[in-house]
């Protein structure tokens, strides 16, 4: 019987699986190995866990991997209540998609000029990570 706390018996790519690992991570957390496999099927989720438990992970993990890289287009929006949280959820997820070429990451959120954010957007962006107020 496979391992479902192994992140390689996720029907993640290799460029996840290879920055996972480099990352040092060696078992998936609870909410990791009950949202991941839900978020690929494409099902909605609400979770909850302990800071510190992989939480972007959990949910990273899977958007990562359902982004096309060669459609430039805004392909998924994560909302994180503060700007803080935005960099921090925005720089996991590069991490997290550092193997996979043409993904692009942009994070906004108050407290930046808006105009490097819209010039960045308007470049091509497949995630945007931001606060409710600057999206």
């Amino acid at each position: 019987m496979e391992d479902p706390k192994n992140f390689s018996n996720f029907s993640i790519s290799q460029d996840l699986i290879r920055a996972i690992a480099d990352m040092g991570f060696e078992e998936a957390t609870p909410i990791q190995t009950m949202a991941i496999p839900l978020i690929l099927e494409g099902r909605d989720i609400t979770g909850q866990a302990q800071t510190g438990t992989g939480k972007t992970a959990a949910f990273g993990l899977p958007i990562i991997d359902r982004i096309d890289p060669h459609d430039n287009n805004v392909q998924a929006l994560v909302l994180a209540p503060t700007r803080e949280l935005a960099i921090q959820i925005a720089e996991e997820f590069a991490r997290f998609g550092q193997y996979k070429k043409g993904l692009s990451i942009v994070p906004v959120y108050g407290g930046q000029p808006i105009e490097r954010q819209f010039r960045a957007l308007k470049a091509g962006a497949q995630i945007v990570i931001g606060t409710p107020g600057r999206i």
